[in-house]
């Protein structure tokens, strides 16, 4: 184990040695006539040892155990059984001792110099110590902590001590018997000791019976004669102001008033004017964030929202700052001028072709790479390549041109690098002009390349 470990298991044992000495003297303190002192008992338990579990902690940490749920399985331990003794030393405390063996093949730590045997052989663990009880064997479950020393026999040859702590509960069956569950950490001490976890269950009953305490009762005086208290709780009828109806001190011996009507009475009612349920204490139930949705049926009981998204604020999934109903591309960050779409960074206006052709211009190609750039940095962004032609040519030979146009500029993208399946191609023709097609200027701007962002 690392120093640093030892060190602060040390400081933890010393800290439970001071809780069980502040136990101790608060159970002498509080003593009562009765004793719920335990009867000297005999008891069976069956464990499971855990040694993967302290493994995995002492080389990462507690919390990453848990994180990556590597917590040891059923399958993973070694079952055996114990006997063990009990004595009760105070009320709250009992003295306990055990004996337990199991066959295993013993993970010998790399710092005592031994390795597996490879084959399972018998460890026999003896320990004492003792448990604080939290309540008195009065009670049918009582939550225990113990904490004591203890010694291992490891196939007759190798011997080991540890450090046992831990707790339990204990349930109570009457007569003596009992039921205890319990988790122990068995901290290393010597060097051929592991650090390991024991989980128990078992039963225990007393080895002789308990003697009940003679109690004598002096017979009580004859009561004197009593006003008449026709209704029975305890306010004679002169002093009753409901003599018919039993009621509290409180309200001159009449019941204690309900003024809302909601069933419970005003001493218990939180909200008298107002019904409520008792759940809330006589008060309705809460919107804390005032948004006209309680919080019973309020996903976002502390932030105002909207019934349609169960009491939540309309979401904004991209995170840019522009709600869902009004972002035109929800999975992709951009900006309001966009309509929550991110800015295309390039002029398409400059993807022009010639006459009849399908092939791209250097200017054409240098605002594409512009295009690269911004579908790079937007890996969730989707875009429509529309094709157009000018009017010159039939309208069969326009649509095929188009498309063709817009198959161009998408494979010239994914030779980029661009996914394929984040662009669309369609062919409009000459459909729709953006220019005069009287005019060669008009019909070389009508040969263009037009994107559409997808919405998501």
């Amino acid at each position: 184990m690392p120093v640093f470990l030892l060190d602060q298991l040390k400081l933890f044992m010393k800290k439970i040695l001071f809780f069980t000495v502040l136990v101790g003297l608060s159970a002498f303190s509080y003593a009562q006539t009765t004793s719920y002192k335990k009867m000297p008992s005999l008891g069976v338990n069956f464990f499971l040892q855990d040694f993967k579990t302290p493994a995995l902690i002492n080389s990462s940490s507690l919390s990453g155990a848990l994180a990556n749920n590597s917590w040891a399985k059923v399958k993973d331990m070694s079952s055996g059984l114990s006997i063990q003794y009990m004595n009760g030393i105070t009320d709250h405390i009992d003295f306990a001792t055990s004996l337990g063996g199991t066959f295993i093949n013993y993970p010998f730590r790399a710092e005592s110099g031994m390795t597996p045997l490879g084959t399972n052989k018998l460890l026999l663990e003896l320990d004492a110590g003792v448990n604080i009880k939290l309540l008195t064997d009065k009670y049918f479950l009582v939550p225990y902590i113990n904490a004591g020393i203890g010694a291992s026999m490891y196939g007759g040859s190798y011997f080991a001590a540890y450090m046992p702590f831990g707790g339990g509960l204990q349930m109570n069956l009457g007569e003596g018997a009992f039921i205890h569950t319990q988790m122990n950490y068995r901290s290393q001490v010597s060097s051929f000791a592991t650090n390991h976890l024991n989980y128990s269950i078992g039963f225990s009953t007393s080895l002789k019976e308990k003697k009940a305490a003679v109690v004598v009762v002096a017979p009580p005086p004859p009561p004197p004669p009593a006003p008449a208290d026709t209704d029975g709780d305890g306010i004679i009828d002169p002093n009753d102001k409901c003599p018919t109806v039993p009621g509290v001190a409180k309200y001159q011996g009449c019941p204690v008033p309900d003024t809302d009507g909601d069933g419970i009475n005003d001493d218990n009612d939180k909200c008298v004017t107002v019904k409520g349920l008792a759940k809330y204490e006589g008060c309705p139930i809460p919107d804390t964030d005032k948004d006209g949705i309680n919080d019973e049926e309020d996903k976002c009981p502390t932030v105002a929202g909207l019934a349609r998204y169960q009491g939540c604020p309309i979401p904004d999934t991209d995170g840019d700052g522009i709600n869902d109903e009004e972002d035109k591309c929800p999975h992709v960050k951009g900006t309001a001028e966009f309509f929550g779409c991110p800015s295309l960074n390039f002029k398409a206006g400059d993807i022009n072709f010639a006459n009849g052709s399908t092939f791209l211009t250097k200017v054409s190609k240098a605002e594409l790479d512009k295009g690269v750039k911004v579908l790079t940095e937007n890996p969730l962004l989707k875009l429509y390549v529309e094709g157009h032609t000018s009017s010159t040519g039939s309208v069969k030979l326009n649509d095929k041109l188009s498309l063709d146009r817009a198959f161009s500029v998408k494979s010239y993208l994914v030779g980029k690098g661009i996914a394929a399946d984040r662009l669309t191609a369609t062919g409009f023709g000459s459909s729709k002009p953006i220019a005069d097609n009287k005019t060669k200027e008009g019909q070389k701007a009508n040969r263009r390349v037009e994107f559409k962002v997808q919405e998501n």
